[in-house]
């Protein structure tokens, strides 16, 4: 078994994904962009010091120690979280410098990438995956 820094349960993570999801869709059915701020900021915390305030307010409602969940690797989560940071971000950007086809482009991306993960497949993982097996290949070539 993985170190428990190493790994995230799995609850928590799943609240990370429909707390984006419900984010970016707030914020494309209202038209308050900023809404996505709050994953953004989130993420960017989690990115920058390991500790997304998301997740440590989600873990105040574990019913279980922490180690009794199913866990999810905390490097591939931390991969995912950069790619939906730099969505996000460049969503943001698009909104408010009038780009909305970007903004939009960029907020849907991320709410389809948490949506799928919610229905059981990750999009993070698969391309992190074909990016480590490239990786591989060309070391092994050699």
């Amino acid at each position: 078994m993985k170190n428990a820094n190493s790994t995230i349960p799995k609850p928590l993570v799943t609240f990370n994904q429909w707390f984006i999801l419900l984010s970016v869709v707030i914020s494309l059915i209202t038209g308050f962009y900023f809404i996505m701020l709050l994953p953004f900021l989130a993420g960017i915390l989690g990115l920058l010091t390991g500790a997304n305030p998301v997740l440590k307010l989600a873990g105040n409602f574990l019913s279980k120690p922490r180690s009794s969940y199913l866990q999810e690797d905390k490097a591939q989560l931390q991969f995912n979280q950069s790619i939906a940071v730099g969505c996000l971000a460049l969503s943001l950007i698009g909104f408010y410098s009038g780009l909305a086809t970007m903004g939009y482009f960029f907020s849907i991306m991320v709410a389809a990438a948490s949506g799928i993960a919610l229905l059981g497949f990750c999009v993070g993982c698969f391309i992190r995956f074909q990016w480590q097996q490239f990786q591989y290949r060309r070391r092994t070539a050699k």
